[in-house]
């Protein structure tokens, strides 16, 4: 039984896609005289489609390393059936906002006081600390940001910062630097000197690869083993 499409470039092209010649789905290689398709910000359903659609002989194509690899087919579905679900939910939605909309109407005084309250709340805790890589050295050039807005500052050479203003409570500061996953954190009277840990990101160092696509369908046997 076919459940599995297998994606794989067997021989690397070695050609620049930056000097490619634009078209509507990738790039015209010179070289071959063949557009490349980029697959690289496609899903895994898009991937899957165009494979289903379309012949994959004469396929050249540009993808990301984690998406060479073997992909679920997608399940066939019941469109009658979809349709008296989908028909259900609006009406189960439509009685959910009726039964919703009197209570959110007693409920907006009361949001709008809290937020009030928020908005007026004093800016009064000094945010210092320090940044460490994976290894627990400092991390300098590390960048702050206060979210939601462009105030922010950058760790010194020993890893260390101040931030140039002051916070108040539930404050989200963002912590950022090339090959490291973000990390953030939510201000309050305890993390007014945090040290902030990073980790590696391996999405920032994932490869991009291109050449000639090899699919195949990937059978799997009804026989228990």
């Amino acid at each position: 039984m076919k459940n599995n499409l297998n994606v794989s470039i067997k021989t690397p092209c070695s050609e620049n896609y930056k000097h490619f010649s634009p078209t509507k789905a990738g790039g015209f290689c010179n070289s071959c005289e063949k557009e490349v398709i980029n697959f690289t910000n496609m899903k895994p359903e898009a991937i899957i489609n165009y494979f289903k659609l379309k012949s994959s002989q004469n396929t050249c194509g540009r993808f990301k390393t984690a998406q060479l690899k073997s992909f679920n087919q997608l399940p066939k579905t019941n469109k009658r059936r979809n349709l008296i679900g989908g028909f259900g939910l609006a009406m189960l939605s439509f009685f959910s906002f009726n039964a919703t909309h009197a209570q959110d109407k007693k409920t907006d005084t009361t949001n709008t006081n809290s937020e009030a309250k928020d908005i007026h709340q004093e800016k009064n805790i000094s945010v210092k600390g320090t940044v460490l890589d994976e290894n627990g050295l400092p991390l300098p050039g590390t960048n702050i940001i206060l979210k939601g807005t462009a105030i922010g500052t950058q760790t010194n050479f020993d890893g260390e910062f101040e931030f140039p203003e002051k916070l108040k409570k539930g404050d989200v500061l963002i912590f950022s630097f090339i090959g490291y996953s973000s990390r953030t954190i939510v201000i309050n009277n305890e993390t007014a000197s945090p040290t902030v840990k990073m980790e590696v990101n391996m999405d920032a160092v994932t490869c991009i690869v291109m050449g000639k696509v090899a699919v195949k369908k990937v059978y799997k046997s009804k026989k228990n083993r």
